[in-house]
């Protein structure tokens, strides 16, 4: 069993003492038996049939539907990060569009950072998912939807109890410190990155598929400077914890990878050995289908609204 590192930074994270340690070595299909979630996790992760997990994109779906999916993440990723950073979120003409315009449950707050090196990523990184939305909405013009109901709050709490960091009874506040923050962020950067790539293959038009790999790069960035920065804080079995809890949701196969080296594709890796960019065998970054990315973002099994959409995401692929 791996003991937890650096347990000063796992007390800001709100581990209790005493919380059962996971044991991240014996693979992640072992991981929902070693963690024991009982009735919450059952709640949290739903039915163990996973549904679609190699889902194919329907011939019927267009670019627009395409792109409107990738603006629902879009939306979530912006509201986190700039509540996270300015205490408010997007403005009110980014957000009208086909449908209406859904609540962001908890709302989110300034995060009070003491680490002047994260606080400037954040700010960085909320200001690119911002330029986002707003990119998205402009291509997609009157066919945009809006922004759907969200939750930025107690979603979060569900990831880290599936995850095993907090107990079944507790909160996980995203907002409340550095460590927090950057937890709450990689339970959906690297998502991003894997449903942009998963999708573009489907894009016929040239323009919107060089615009999509222009955001899989920055995506692909940002999550890197997460990763990064969670492993030299030394959150390493945290990290791989939230690797594995979405790997229990996206398919039996085994894609998502953590921060530590065991979780590499790279043969003869050590745990102490770092994996800060999430590739396989042949050095190249994993895809998602849309129903990986909707069970993950749903936290649960079965593509049902949940998680961080409890009405679901806006548009056809849904």
């Amino acid at each position: 069993m791996i003991d937890k590192q650096n347990t000063a930074e796992s007390e800001l994270a709100g581990f209790e003492p005493g919380t059962r340690v996971v044991n991240l070595e014996k693979g992640r299909r072992a991981f929902l038996q070693t963690l024991g979630l009982g009735i919450a996790g059952a709640a949290i992760l739903g039915n163990t049939t996973i549904q679609s997990q190699a889902q194919a994109l329907p011939s019927s779906v267009t670019d627009a539907d395409i792109l409107n999916f990738a603006l629902n993440l879009e939306y979530l990723e912006a509201e986190f990060y700039l509540n996270a950073v300015n205490g408010t979120g997007l403005k009110a003409a980014d957000l009208q569009g086909v449908g209406a315009i859904g609540a962001v449950n908890g709302g989110g707050r300034a995060v009070p950072f003491t680490d002047p090196n994260v606080r400037k990523y954040a700010f960085e990184i909320a200001a690119d998912e911002e330029a986002h939305v707003r990119f998205l909405r402009a291509a997609l013009g009157s066919a945009a939807v809006s922004r759907p109901r969200l939750d930025i709050d107690f979603a979060f709490t569900a990831a880290a109890r599936a995850a095993g960091l907090i107990g079944a009874n507790d909160r996980f506040d995203a907002y409340a410190n550095d460590t927090n923050f950057l937890l709450a962020s990689f339970i959906f950067e690297d998502v991003g990155v894997t449903a942009y790539n998963g999708a573009a293959g489907a894009i016929q038009n040239k323009t919107y598929l060089s615009a999509a790999a222009s955001i899989l790069a920055v995506e692909a960035y940002h999550a890197g400077i997460i990763r990064t920065t969670l492993y030299a804080k030394g959150l390493i079995n945290q990290a791989d914890a939230i690797s594995n809890a979405r790997d229990s949701l996206d398919g039996n196969t085994d894609l998502d990878q953590g921060i530590s080296g065991t979780q590499s594709a790279t043969p003869g890796f050590q745990f102490s050995d770092a994996n800060l960019v999430p590739t396989n065998a042949q050095g190249l970054v994993f895809a998602r289908t849309p129903g990986q990315v909707l069970n993950i973002v749903y936290l649960n099994t079965t593509q049902s609204p949940g998680g961080f959409f409890p009405g679901g995401l806006n548009g056809t692929l849904r």
